[in-house]
């Protein structure tokens, strides 16, 4: 399994960003440097009752003395965000562990074109900084609600950015969304696409880049497309121990395992943050995941427990 080691932050500062939005400010107890990090990264705190939940890292990458997240609270949340905007406070020492990026930016490309929505903004601002660092060509497209629901807005209005940050709200467009063709259509030649935002957006930003290399187009969703694979009928091997877990119907892998007392890390429980990442040692895999490429999917050497199933009668697992 992909773990990352665990380290201790103590919540800085919690600053208010915007409606539901809270930044933190993470640095080291000791003031030591934290692990680099490079723009597109997550970390995953780790909070009470045994819940691991992803944030971007905001800040630029070249910050080695903070990681700093944005936390949105959700109307539907099972405990993460709600944790962090009603409990963690400003002194308080909490276990994060990365970074890890399924994200990243291809520096040396000639020009990007960031399009963000809501708090996907969050990775996209790590980048934006990044290549502004390293005076590469970049345009940023940002779609909110409305100004009031907007993180980041004072930093994306910096007069400096005026030519590079194009702001729109869905409360002054008429319900018009985002115009992804035209924004994709004239991109200059070779451009790579990164976005991050809702799923309305994602499907339009695919469909939008559906003709363009793969290797120029980049995403981050905030949830899963399909439903996990619950079909079961499959038996897991546990390589380090040798015992043997079936996988009833109804039941993911994780589900199961966990079930049987195996400690397993997790945190999306959607296929998209990549935490639950495990080497496949012989098997075929159902992937159901949002974090491996297609080459990387049929390789079949990692698969992510959460959400993924079993297309063999076995598979071996590298835990």
């Amino acid at each position: 399994m992909t773990q990352d080691a665990t380290l201790q932050a103590r919540i800085r500062s919690v600053r208010y960003a915007c409606e539901d939005v809270l930044l933190f400010d993470l640095r080291a107890p000791d003031g030591r440097p934290l692990p680099p990090f490079t723009a597109g990264s997550h970390v995953d705190v780790q909070l009470p009752g045994g819940l691991n939940r992803s944030y971007s890292l905001l800040n630029d990458p070249v910050e080695r003395h903070r990681y700093v997240i944005g936390v949105k609270r959700e109307a539907s949340s099972r405990g993460g965000s709600a944790w962090m905007h009603d409990s963690a406070r400003a002194g308080l020492l909490i276990d994060i562990a990365g970074p890890r990026n399924h994200f990243g930016l291809v520096e040396q490309a000639p020009h990007s074109v960031l399009i963000a929505g809501g708090i996907g903004i969050t990775p996209l601002w790590s980048m934006a900084q990044r290549l502004r660092a390293l005076q590469r060509p970049w345009t940023l497209h940002y779609r909110a609600r409305s100004r009031s629901h907007a993180p980041l807005l004072e930093e994306l209005s910096q007069s400096a950015l005026a030519d590079r940050v194009h702001l729109s709200f869905s409360d002054a467009s008429d319900g018009a969304r985002l115009d992804l063709a035209s924004i994709v259509g004239q991109a200059p030649p070779g451009a790579h696409f990164y976005c991050c935002g809702p799923q309305p957006m994602i499907e339009g930003f695919e469909a939008a880049t559906r003709a363009i290399e793969p290797e120029r187009v980049h995403l981050e969703h905030f949830g899963a497309k399909e439903a996990p694979a619950t079909e079961g009928g499959f038996a897991v091997r546990l390589a380090k121990s040798g015992r043997v877990i079936e996988i009833a119907p109804g039941r993911t892998i994780l589900d199961s395992l966990r079930s049987c007392g195996v400690a397993v890390a997790s945190s999306c429980q959607q296929g998209v943050c990549g935490l639950c990442e495990t080497r496949v040692i012989s098997g075929t895999p159902d992937h159901r995941d949002l974090v491996l490429s297609d080459d990387e999917k049929a390789a079949g050497q990692t698969m992510m427990i959460c959400c993924s199933g079993s297309r063999s009668e076995e598979l071996v697992l590298d835990i």
